[in-house]
This record gives structure tokens, sequence and C-alpha cells, in this order.
């Protein structure tokens, strides 16, 4: 346990009614959670403030209680710490609770729209493969060594980090590669952190109804470059117009990789099919089981971070051709009679026209490309006709259905994507809300030697509806149609 004091430190106090002398159990921000002797720490959200529940937290056992008012109502007993801004302060908390985990390791953070599962997943399996007692924080899992678990959230709460980076420290890992995502950034999870370098990826069309708009979304992901410190490294694709941006008021060492752009680190595809891809990494030449031009990308990124954290050449080149797919995203498979199924996560415009384009270079045209692909609801709205758009525009046939509908009804969510579509493609559209029957229905279609591309979901195992997680697997249900399909 540490005292109040100690859990301060580098927070910006304003004021203390009490002691800092005393102890604390934990670090709560939810007052359902709380335990006896804890910091309770009051924020304020988008649809609950937290000081409404500080009574509550008290109540369960809350000690402490950090705020940005004093309650009207003080209780004998609680001492009341007075912040600007909780949410801030809850991770400099964390850290100092936790006794600042992460500057005892070495923490890569990536972000982008796109890619950020794929890149710290290959990081942290390249570094495995290379001995590195090596952790992972993704919106697939959290693991550490051959540990693994569940992850809800692409960048978790400030506690949960904290939580598990103390118990990656306590395991002995000396690398973590985590996805630091834009609401994470914007909420502050990752305050307090201290990253030894940064990765970005690309920025397109995604969580604008968070955001409102793009530059804000874009300023956002901006902040994590600003705020590396001197000895750590930003790495950026320059194939993104957004690139140089992040670079610009970032104190890190600049570094670049690019395939179409000069940059510190280059590849190109010389081959590319269903079973991978021969690249070329700076002037070696090496073959991957990976597809695609955003995977080279990918790829070309895990190769300049790992180079940047001092593997040798060689070592990252054979580490890259033992890589497999990351789950859930451009997983193939073939059916008995020779149908390929692509199983991918791509849930915005920019990534469902990489997949398909990435199909439409392998295929010979002889055959049709049946696309399944849903939006989830209460999500950027935005985005849904152009998702439908891209699908009809690089597809032979179009199956809309659900994805993860959430609170919305998923026939409207499918009529929003429908919307995108130019009219003399709408014979090329099918619309079958349960999305089990949809991809049934693509096996269907299918002939031998069609392409299924099921996209959207990817390593999920659960369909959102109406509040509650139900089991559902795309690749459960496509391996068992498919694989039995005479």
């Amino acid at each position: 346990m540490k005292t109040i004091k100690d859990i301060l430190y580098k927070v910006s106090v304003e004021g203390v009614l009490g002691t800092t002398s005393n102890t604390v159990s934990g670090i709560y921000f939810d007052s359902r959670d709380v335990k006896l002797d804890s910091l309770y720490v009051a924020q304020k959200g988008e649809l609950l403030d937290g000081h409404d529940f500080i009574s509550q937290a008290i109540d369960n056992g809350a000690k402490t209680i950090v705020c940005e008012e004093f309650p009207i109502v003080l209780v004998d007993g609680i001492v009341y710490v007075l912040v600007l801004n909780s949410s801030e302060a809850l991770g400099t908390i964390a850290s100092n609770f936790y006794d600042n985990p992460s500057e005892k390791m070495i923490l890569v953070g990536v972000t982008g729209t796109n890619g950020k599962t794929t890149i710290a997943t290959l990081l942290y399996e390249l570094f495995l493969r290379e001995g590195f007692m090596t952790g992972l924080l993704s919106t697939v899992k959290i693991a550490y060594g051959y540990k693994k678990f569940e992850n809800y959230h692409t960048t978790p709460d400030a506690v949960t980090l904290n939580k598990y980076l103390h118990k990656m420290l306590d395991a002995g890992v000396s690398h973590c590669f985590m996805e630091v995502s834009s609401h994470g950034i914007d909420q502050n999870r990752i305050k307090g952190l201290v990253f030894s370098g940064g990765i970005f990826s690309n920025l397109s069309h995604d969580h604008l109804d968070y955001h409102q708009n793009f530059k804000t979304y874009r300023d956002v992901k901006k902040l994590f470059f600003d705020s590396l410190p001197k000895t750590a490294f930003a790495l950026v694709n320059l194939d993104d117009k957004n690139g140089k941006y992040m670079l610009q008021n970032s104190v890190a060492k600049k570094y670049t990789y690019a395939i179409k752009q000069h940059a510190d680190f280059k590849a190109q595809t010389l081959e590319c099919d269903f079973t991978g891809m021969l690249l070329k990494i700076q002037s070696f030449e090496v073959w991957t089981t990976l597809v695609g031009n955003f995977n080279a990308q990918n790829l070309l990124s895990v190769y300049a971070a790992a180079d940047l954290l001092g593997l040798s050449s060689l070592s990252i080149l054979k580490g890259i051709s033992e890589l497999k797919n990351v789950e859930g995203r451009f997983y193939v498979f073939q059916s008995e009679n020779n149908i390929t199924v692509v199983i991918d996560y791509a849930h915005t415009p920019d990534a469902l026209f990489n997949v398909l384009s990435t199909i439409n270079i392998i295929r010979t045209r002889n055959e049709n490309l049946i696309t399944v692909v849903g939006c989830g609801g209460n999500r950027d709205q935005e985005k849904r006709p152009m998702m439908g758009e891209k699908a009809v525009l690089l597809s032979d046939k179009v199956i809309f259905t659900s994805d993860n509908p959430r609170d919305e009804d998923p026939a409207i969510i499918i009529e929003d994507m429908i919307k995108g579509v130019p009219p003399e493609h709408y014979k090329k559209t099918i619309k079958v809300i349960l999305r089990e029957e949809a991809i049934i229905m693509a096996g269907q279609l299918a002939k031998p030697g069609d392409i299924v591309l099921i996209a959207g979901k990817g390593h999920e195992q659960y369909q959102e509806i109406k509040g509650k997680r139900n089991h559902f697997s795309d690749l459960e249900i496509a391996k068992n149609y498919f694989l039995n399909k005479d």
C-alpha cells in the first residue's frame, strides 16, 4: 500500500482537505467497484458524472476522493483532493500506485486508423521469437510471455493498463507493444505512461461519431507524438499524407517508412498471391505468409521498429518469414470445392478498400468475388454509405448484413449503407439481416473457384445486440459451412 502523498506525485493538485499520510489500498473510478480504504477518482464523462457517485464510493469504503469540485457535504475522516482534470490525474495516480512500470521497460505505442493490432502483435511475436520476455496490449488480447487475457477495449483504462504493466514487470517483461487508440489518448488513459517509441500507421475515416470531424480526430492522434520524450523514437508512414504532420511538434527522434515515398525505411512487393508475398525490405528479400500492400506497410513498420530497438537485420527478416497472420486479419482458407474464403476485420472504408483491392490484384477475373459486410450500430454513421460504395464497386456481389447493431435497427443500418451504392449497381446487392444467414447465402451463391470475403468482425467472438453480447464467430460459422460443403 502507498500513501496518498506518494501517489499524488506529479499530479497538479489544487487543494487538499485532510492528511496525505494515510495509505491507499487501491484505485477506482467506478463507485460500484470501490473497496475498503481505497481512493476514488470522480471523472466527468459523456453520459455520467462521477461526482454524483462520491457518496456511494464512500459508503463502499473509499477513504480518499479525487475530484474537480469538492462535494457540498464533507464526510469526517475522508481526504478530499481537488484537481483540475480528474481523468489526467487518474493516469498519473495509477502509474504511481503501480510503481510507474512503464519507466522500467521498453514500451512502444502504435496508433493510426488501421494496422494497429497487426503491427503491435507482430512486434510482440517477433520479440518473443528472439528470446525476449515480451508484453502485448491490443484489441485482440493482453498477453505477456505466453499468458493471454481477454481485452474489450483497444486501449484499456489507466488503472487496468498500469496493473497489467506492473504484472508484466514482475514477470520479467523487457519490451511491451501496445495499441494507442484515439479514445485512449483523448480520455487520458495513457497519461503517466512513459513511451520508448511511437509508430503511426495511417489515418482515414473512423470514430467521427466521437471526434465530430476529421481534423479533431487527426489532432488527437498527433497529441501522442507531441508527448513522446526526447529519448523515444517517432516512426511514421510517409505514404499517408498525415505522417509528416504527426512529427511537427515531436521532440522524439524522427524516422520514416514508406513504399511509395522516399523514406528512412523502404519496401516493395515483388510477388503476391493468397499464400503470401515476396517483399524487398531495404536491400533484402523476404517471403511472408501475410498478403496485401497494407500488410507490406505493416511489416515494413515492424522491420523499422525492430531495427530501431536494436535487432539485427538477419534476425528481423528471419522472424518476418516465420510470422503468421494476426487473428481475424486477412485469414484465408479454401473449401473442399475450391472456394477461397477471406475473413477480415475491415470495418472502415479505407480498410475495406485495401482488402478488396488486394483480392482484386490477386484474382484472375474468371471467378466471382462475393462480399459479406455490415456496419456497427451507435457508431460513425457517415462511413456507412462509403462502406457500401467501396463494397459494390470492388465486388461482383455484395450481401449487406448486420455487424454489431448494438441499440440500432440493423435494417436501418443496412439502408444507410445502400445509400452509397450507385443505382447501376443495385442489382449486385442483397440484404440479409441475420449475419449467419448472410454468410451461408454467400456460400450458396459461390461456385468452385469463387472468392468470398466476410468483412467487419474478424477476430471478434461476439455480436452485440441491445446491450447483450451473444457468442458469434465469423470464422466458426464460415468453416462449419464451407468445409462441410460438397
